[in-house]
């Protein structure tokens, strides 16, 4: 009798954080500060990183614009809508302290990504690096399952919060999930972790049972078992969270940001920086090409490298890596990506139209995998042309 065929069982762990947590309080006020700059001119030049701990909030970095921004009250109004709006959660809007010391771009810098002005007479990149873009089929979104499900955990804890339905909630919270894998499918959640910040009168029990049932049943119950693991606010207390609890800084949570930790990360974060920072718009494109590349049904998995020179145009490099999922040689993936994608600064921003102040919902929740026309990297507009050059039936 022929056996069965086992299953290759494999795990991996995202997490995601809500929008009080320290760190992205940091990167929203950057992005707010941005977008309020780019409104007032486009070609604002802005790399903006916040601090903030107990009571304060620092805000420091390079700015040139023909704009001016009110900081302390643009700190003051996001604050406010994340909801911190009462000091027993160790920061609140009205009595913050704000610092400020910004000055304005370095000219050796502002020459390189200038039109015209550098030794290459188009728009250079505003730095040098390497940045990722990746896509897999496992999800509509074309993400990986595990980082999506965590988001989705944290934004229906800001939902429960602010809408009552849950109460004595702060705003400071975090997720994570583990998720068992067959033969590469997402088949069950192994593990749920949800760490939420809270008033002292609220007894744990009942924190714990409140969570369970109007956050994650809703979220994940398709893929819980009598197995899984949920641990809520496992240290049995988290009152003293917010700034209070952690000191925050722009950009410390790259994997959030970005895949989950599937795929790889350059290290250069998003929040604050315009998109002449290849950082930011760099890892917006390659996530375009990533997400149509497996959208023309080219790949099942597809991660895009890019890198830059600081003051050249052309990408100094790009790499595909299908993980063996390709449907045609990866070597004629590069070449209709360097047909169809010309990747350079000034194409990238024109192509994706990023010069618009749309970047503070950005700062939150992901800044891949989401269903929002601004999200311009998450179109899947190349998909036909490249399936239609690849001679690949339609899907």
């Amino acid at each position: 009798m022929d056996r069965m065929k086992m299953a290759k069982i494999e795990f991996f762990t995202s997490e995601s954080v809500t929008e009080g947590h320290p760190d992205k309080i940091c990167d929203q006020l950057s992005d707010a500060i941005l977008d309020d700059l780019i409104k007032q001119d486009i070609k604002s030049r802005v790399a903006i990183e916040c601090l903030t701990t107990t009571g304060t909030v620092h805000v420091a970095g390079e700015v040139t614009t023909k704009g001016w921004a009110n900081v302390p009250k643009i700190v003051r109004g996001t604050l406010r809508d994340i909801g911190y709006t009462d000091p027993e959660f160790g920061i609140d809007c009205e009595d913050a302290g704000v610092w400020v010391s910004i000055h304005s771009q370095s000219a050796d810098i502002s020459q390189g990504v200038s039109e015209g002005q550098g030794e290459d007479k188009e728009q250079g990149a505003g730095d040098q690096g390497m940045m990722y873009g990746f896509a897999c089929n496992e999800t509509p979104e074309l993400m990986p399952f595990p980082v999506i499900m965590a988001h989705k955990l944290t934004r229906r804890l800001a939902y429960v919060r602010k809408e009552g339905i849950v109460k004595g909630l702060g705003p400071d919270g975090k997720s994570q999930v583990s998720v068992e894998y067959h033969d590469g499918k997402p088949k069950r959640l192994n593990a749920v972790v949800i760490a939420q910040q809270h008033t002292e009168n609220i007894e744990d029990n009942e924190l714990k049972e409140q969570i369970n049932e109007h956050v994650i049943k809703p979220i994940c119950d398709n893929f819980l078992d009598e197995k899984t693991r949920i641990h809520i606010n496992a240290t049995g207390k988290f009152v003293i969270g917010g700034p209070e609890g952690d000191t925050g800084v722009t950009g410390r949570k790259i994997i959030v940001d970005t895949y989950g930790g599937i795929g790889r990360h350059g290290g250069g974060a998003f929040s604050g920086k315009d998109p002449s920072k290849v950082d930011r718009s760099g890892a917006y494109a390659a996530r375009y090409v990533a997400k149509n590349i497996v959208a023309a049904g080219l790949a099942d998995k597809c991660e895009v490298q890019l890198s830059y020179a600081i003051g050249v145009a052309e990408p100094t490099s790009i790499n595909v890596d299908t993980f063996s999922t390709n449907k045609i040689p990866e070597e004629k993936i590069v070449e209709l990506v360097k047909k169809h994608f010309p990747l350079t600064p000034k194409w990238i921003i024109e192509k994706l139209d990023l010069l618009r102040p749309i970047y503070k919902k950005t700062s939150t929740y992901g800044h891949f995998g989401r269903n929002d026309p601004d999200f311009t990297w998450e179109k899947t507009d190349m998909a036909e042309i490249l399936r239609k050059d690849a001679g690949l039936e339609e899907a």
